[in-house]
């Protein structure tokens, strides 16, 4: 049983996996000292795999180390099962390195985009599913809509919709189209410009706010919401 943990600024995600299939999964406030002992009694967990984007905390690295067999932190040192080839990958965020093993675990041998809708978008591609050649990074739709507000004297703060018209009626939902489908005409253009050189080029969906956009695209996706548990756990097997 494998204890996968994607250590975020505000969230935490947790799978819990049997081999390949996730069992169990949670998200939201970092759990406690006692959670993560009942958790790992509970599901009698063999290894870890800790992604954190604050660093590991010096509690929760020894708790996982005195009672699992085997503990893996994720760093850009960690060995991976596809070719890293980002110019700077001590920079690479970790959630991003996970989501493209992810999704070269679930569709091998193939080139993929992964699209993470989150705070953030990340554009990453694969090629043949084993040499990740990069990505982009683009403002989220929350993001859009604050900077819209914040960098005007006049327009208001909208909330996101995911059930906005194609043209706004009025200002708020002119901010909330704007930025909604601005971003699903971003995302096909990606993969449009892709398959036109990748002809059979396969694109993952995932994050937090992929629901706002995944029945929106023109293009066939794979909406997977637990990519970045499902790398991680792939990276936890090919070390342990």
């Amino acid at each position: 049983m494998n204890l996968c943990i994607d250590q975020g600024n505000s969230r935490t995600k947790i799978g819990i996996f049997d081999q390949d299939k996730l069992v169990h999964s949670f998200s939201g406030k970092s759990p406690t000292t006692d959670d993560y002992s009942a958790i790992i009694e509970e599901w009698n967990i063999d290894s870890c795999i800790l992604s954190s984007v604050t660093g590991e905390d010096a509690w929760l690295g020894k708790k996982l180390r005195k009672n699992t067999q085997n503990v893996v932190e994720l760093t850009h040192n960690t060995p991976i099962p596809i070719k890293n080839n980002y110019r700077t990958p001590e920079t690479l965020g970790k959630d991003r390195l996970a989501a493209v093993v992810g999704a070269s675990f679930l569709k091998p041998d193939t080139d993929l985009l992964v699209i993470d809708a989150g705070t953030a978008i990340t554009y990453d591609f694969i090629e043949t599913g084993k040499i990740y050649r990069g990505g982009n990074i683009s403002p989220g739709i929350d993001m859009r809509l604050r900077a819209l507000h914040e960098f005007t004297k006049k327009l208001p703060y909208a909330e996101a919709s995911a059930d906005s018209p194609l043209m706004g009626e009025d200002t708020k939902s002119a901010l909330v189209s704007g930025a909604l489908y601005g971003i699903v005409f971003e995302m096909d253009g990606y993969i449009n410009t892709l398959k036109a050189k990748y002809p059979l080029l396969s694109t993952f969906l995932t994050g937090g706010s992929f629901f706002y956009f995944y029945n929106k695209l023109k293009n066939p996706i794979f909406a997977e919401n637990n990519l970045v548990l499902i790398g991680l756990n792939r990276i936890l097997q090919y070390n342990v």
